[in-house]
């Protein structure tokens, strides 16, 4: 029996209603970012009335926007690979073979989601303290320091998630890769992983988004050198004045990478997700 005309309707209405209210930010920072600082700061107006684009010109010399950026792509690319290549192998081993404690282990792995980041912020800080004043080795204030925070957040779902896709995938393939003479790594990177694109997918975008956007213990565990766009972005806000237009302009600069990634890849992460979710 088909619907009603009015469930299309009232379908249509709710998802138009939905879209201005998801695009309204949007086109408020974008319209803002084209405005010079004066007409920021005074009346809100839906249409400017002067355009230009000088905030993405004075974006990059206002604070050091182009150090912030390299310094996120490095931190959340490596957090990425990292998170991405521990996961399949802690996944792969945990999916295929009957170890003792499995269950414990990925209830133990996905409990670790349950408590807010903030408990183990001084506890990573007195740890990165103590080892640099004991080896030398700065982890405090350094990328290295960052991206290794970053992977106690996003490995432990890595692993969960992927242990769950790689249940989906049938044992019959290792099995028919181990008769071909594979052994059992050739079997993950010959036939797991290619099936598993959409889950390891899936994977990196959690893993990325996670390093890309934190504040927290960027704030923390960085200084002048390495600080990240996150954090850096607050340097538009000064004792004087706040360049509203150009933190706007900046803003919409930073989410670029992370927009066109989830565009580029939106296929295999709805793909990830659905079978990662479902055994």
């Amino acid at each position: 029996m088909a619907p009603p005309p009015s469930f299309f309707w009232s379908r249509r209405i709710f998802l138009t209603l939905l879209t201005g209210f998801v695009l309204l930010p949007v086109y408020v920072m974008a319209s803002s970012s084209l405005k010079p600082l004066a007409d920021v700061t005074g009346e809100f107006r839906w249409l400017p009335s002067r355009l230009t684009i000088r905030p993405y010109i004075d974006i990059w010399s206002t604070i050091p926007l182009a150090r912030y950026f390299v310094n996120s792509l490095i931190v959340a690319g490596a957090a990425t690979v990292c998170s991405v290549v521990i996961a399949v192998f802690a996944a792969y081993a945990v999916s295929r073979y009957d170890v003792r404690g499995k269950r414990v282990f990925t209830v133990t792995v996905l409990s670790t989601q349950m408590f807010p980041g903030i408990l183990f912020l001084l506890p990573l800080f007195l740890i990165y303290v103590n080892i640099g004043n004991a080896t030398g080795i700065a982890l405090f204030g350094s990328r290295g320091g960052l991206i290794l925070t970053y992977l106690t957040f996003s490995l432990p779902f890595s692993v969960w998630m992927l242990i769950g896709y790689f249940d989906s995938v049938p044992k019959d393939l290792d099995e028919a890769a181990m008769v071909d003479g594979c052994g059992p790594l050739g079997a993950l990177f010959r036939v797991v992983v290619p099936v598993a694109i959409p889950g390891i997918v899936a994977v990196a975008v959690y893993a990325f988004m996670t390093a890309w956007g934190e504040v927290l213990f960027a704030s923390v565990m960085t200084d002048d050198t390495t600080r990240t766009l996150a954090v850096g972005l607050q340097g538009y806000s000064t004792l004087n004045n706040v360049y509203w237009n150009q933190i706007m302009a900046a803003s919409l600069v930073v989410s670029v990478p992370v927009v066109a990634g989830f565009l580029l890849l939106q296929r295999y992460l709805v793909t990830g997700l659905t079978a990662g979710a479902v055994k």
